[in-house]
């Protein structure tokens, strides 16, 4: 649904809801459809376009619901499409206002498909749209708040609507940050691809379409339906996808629907589409919508009324054999889109390991004198084989510290490369007493010594600092510290979680687990040297890493430097 730009922005105030009517609790609007040949494509599948129209329909009248007036669509979070929906399957598709705030609401919208002949349902997408109520006068309508009294899961994502709202707060700032970061690591040649032939223009995708708006397009409330516009905007997006791949790319996820202003019947819509990056298995296009009454139209003043990022796929068996090909820009317009596209990767992954980051289960093991030999080998060797992967990406980079990520299906890890005006063996000895990272790290509130096995295994107790307001966390980790065997060896300082029953949970603290971390220590000369620390990223350690992951934070590299400072002292004060 589409709104004026005065209201197009939701209530980011947070203020407290006193002195409001009576709260209600969540009520659920379902719309089910059987999917017929006008619903589909060429290859007799669901379009992506008509099924946002029905999404947009659905969570409008949950909204609706909710707030007892008109609403309209402010935005569309990212959208990942799991299942392809075709000719003779039912989907059902269901929405419900997860949380009220103070002039906006979060709308969770949860799409399921069944095929008739074997009664299997599976998931095809879940969305959450932010609606703000659209009043009569100038003036933005208070919301009443939600009354939670139902399931574990409607608890819950009562719970998550703070928090995506919360990304939603930084996803500007953040996007702005990655921005600079990246266009930084472009200068120094770190992000850029090596020469591929042949190479594509991204302006040869290039697509405009134009659409009147009729009667039959508006919505309940006399402005474009905002369904309407995203199936144009869907359709575009996929000539554009098409002409670079020579296929028909399947839509896998939509980055964004943010509406920014209203058109209605009799306005031009101007759709312009073109690719703004290629990966190797996906693609993103980027499309804006430009609106023009009869005035604008004649002297040229569009208004800017939507953007979005869509990123497609190649689809089915055609996948294994076909990879999209490697493009590059023209122009500094496309040099921008190439470089967003990356930093809208970058944060779309953030969004998915804060969100619906899970328990991962058990990951310590009990430690005891038996076990010691093997725990120790296989702490270093996980921690060597996390170095050794490929496909790291740059993320900041300066003259003394690096941040590096990498994604492997559900695995994040980061690193972070030092280089530190002292010796080797004189870092490795500081950074393998656990004892003395409070000095350095302040995330670490206490470290102390539980066991001491042998000279390369010692077992600690972490205590960590609190994260947005919850419980301080604590580990109990393994440490296992090897020396170079051979010239050009590194050091090796490796951590990961064990169980021992001296050191039980406590009350008031969350214990916490790390999977595979830790330091490589490389000599470059007599007097420098590169520390390298590696994390494997679980649901105990994301908090205190969130905020780099997501771009608005650079605590990392402000512990980086801290750590260097600390290394280059001239004293040695650990006794080993």
């Amino acid at each position: 649904m589409d709104q004026n730009s005065s209201r197009g922005t939701s209530d980011m105030d947070g203020s407290c809801d006193k002195g409001r009517k009576k709260e209600s609790g969540p009520v659920e609007v379902q719309m089910c459809q059987s999917i017929l040949p006008m619903h589909a494509n060429h290859q007799g599948e669901l379009g992506a376009g008509q099924l946002l129209k029905w999404m947009d329909t659905t969570a409008c009248l949950a909204a609706e619901r909710h707030a007892g007036m008109a609403c309209v669509t402010a935005s569309m979070d990212d959208i990942q499409f799991e299942e392809t929906v075709r000719v003779g399957q039912v989907i059902n598709i269901k929405a419900r206002v997860n949380r009220a705030f103070n002039t906006s609401m979060e709308v969770g919208i949860y799409v399921t498909v069944q095929d008739v002949l074997s009664g299997v349902t599976k998931r095809v997408c879940v969305a959450f749209s932010t609606f703000v109520a659209k009043p009569t006068g100038t003036h933005k309508v208070s919301l009443k708040p939600l009354d939670i009294q139902g399931s574990v899961g409607e608890m819950l994502e009562y719970s998550l609507a703070s928090e995506r709202r919360r990304l939603r707060l930084y996803n500007e700032q953040a996007f702005k940050n990655l921005m600079k970061d990246y266009y930084n690591l472009q200068d120094k040649g770190l992000c850029s691809r090596k020469p591929v032939v042949p190479v594509v223009s991204t302006e040869l995708t290039r697509v405009e379409s134009i659409e009147l708006v009729l009667p039959p397009h508006a919505n309940h409330h006399g402005n474009t339906f905002g369904g309407q516009i995203m199936a144009w905007m869907e359709n575009v997006a996929t000539v554009a996808a098409s002409r670079l791949c020579g296929c028909y790319p399947s839509l896998g996820a939509v980055d964004m629907f943010r509406f920014r202003g209203p058109s209605s019947v009799g306005d031009r819509l101007v759709f312009k589409a073109m690719v703004n990056n290629a990966f190797q298995t996906s693609v993103e296009v980027g499309v804006r919508v430009e609106a023009y009454n009869c005035e604008e139209w004649n002297e040229g003043t569009p208004r800017h009324i939507n953007s979005a990022s869509m990123i497609y796929y190649i689809p089915g068996r055609d996948a294994e054999k076909q990879t999209f090909p490697v493009v590059t820009y023209t122009t500094l317009d496309g040099e921008r889109r190439f470089i967003g596209s990356i930093v809208r990767k970058r944060i779309r992954m953030a969004r998915k390991h804060i969100l619906y980051s899970g328990d991962e289960g058990p990951i310590s093991v009990p430690w005891d004198r038996s076990n010691q030999v093997y725990l120790g080998y296989n702490n270093v060797a996980a921690l060597t084989v996390l170095a050794g992967k490929r496909g790291w990406e740059a993320s900041n980079i300066n003259d003394k510290v690096g941040v590096y990520v990498h994604e492997e299906a559900d695995k994040l890890s980061l690193k972070v490369e030092m280089k530190v005006k002292t010796t080797a063996f004189y870092a490795f000895s500081l950074l393998a007493d656990l004892r003395l990272r409070p000095q350095w790290d302040q995330n670490y509130l206490s470290c102390e010594e539980v066991e001491k096995a042998d000279e390369e295994e010692t077992i600690y107790h972490i205590k960590c600092t609190t994260v947005n307001g919850s419980k301080s966390r604590d580990f109990v980790v393994l440490l296992s510290k090897r020396q170079p065997c051979k010239n050009g060896d590194p050091y090796v300082i490796a951590l990961r979680s064990v169980t021992v029953a001296t050191v039980p949970p406590e009350e008031n603290s969350i214990r916490s687990e790390v999977k595979c971390a830790g330091f490589l220590v490389h000599e470059i000369g007599y007097s420098t040297c590169k520390v390298s620390y590696y994390n494997q990223v679980t649901s105990g350690v994301l908090p205190y890493v969130e905020g780099n992951i997501a771009g608005w934070s650079k605590s990392m590299e402000e512990t980086a430097m801290s750590c260097i400072t600390f290394l280059e002292q001239d004293l040695l004060t650990t006794q080993f």
